[in-house]
């Protein structure tokens, strides 16, 4: 809380007038930088679950120092992953018009992987390890999305079939 008083350049008890505790500030905090960047904190539809990355990555990218401070600092991950409950409930029902006559196990897989594809942590690795920009990171994810909801639409969901058990030995 000094640091953030300290950045904020006010005293320590001004932001207590504001926020009750620091949970309070963290649980307030990322939402209002999503917002403040214009990455949607809330999707709606399957479509803004596969169009997502194209969006956010960019902005993620050009906001890159309070994306990664969010990642790797202890008060981010708290603050992040006291969003954890908000965010799982909204994808789970922006996802469920796509992934209504899947089993269970096969919804949680799905809504997994789109946790995984449309975050932060996937436009990091994404940029570092791939070499991409934002908008191809975006790109890259958002297709990665938009192939496995088109899989799904198909039938094409036997994801957990292995190659040995189809019977291809190669």
């Amino acid at each position: 809380m000094d640091a953030i008083a300290a950045e904020a350049g006010v005293q320590r008890r001004t932001i207590f007038r504001h926020f009750e505790n620091k949970e309070e500030l963290l649980r307030t905090f990322w939402p209002w930088l999503n917002a403040r960047i214009g990455a949607s904190v809330k999707p709606m539809t399957p479509e803004d679950i596969s169009g997502g990355p194209r969006q956010a990555f960019p902005l993620f990218e050009a906001h890159e120092a309070a994306i990664r401070a969010a990642l790797h600092s202890r008060t981010g991950r708290e603050m992040r992953a006291g969003t954890i409950a908000d965010r799982r409930r909204d994808f789970s029902v922006a996802l469920a018009p796509a992934l209504d006559k899947l089993s269970h196990v096969e919804r949680q897989k799905i809504e997994a992987l789109a946790h995984l594809l449309y975050s932060a942590s996937a436009w990091e690795v994404l940029k570092d390890y791939g070499g991409l920009d934002g908008t191809q990171a975006g790109e890259a994810a958002s297709w990665a999305l938009e192939l496995i909801l088109s899989a799904i639409n198909s039938g094409e969901t036997a994801a957990d079939t292995t190659i040995a058990a189809k019977g291809d030995a190669r």
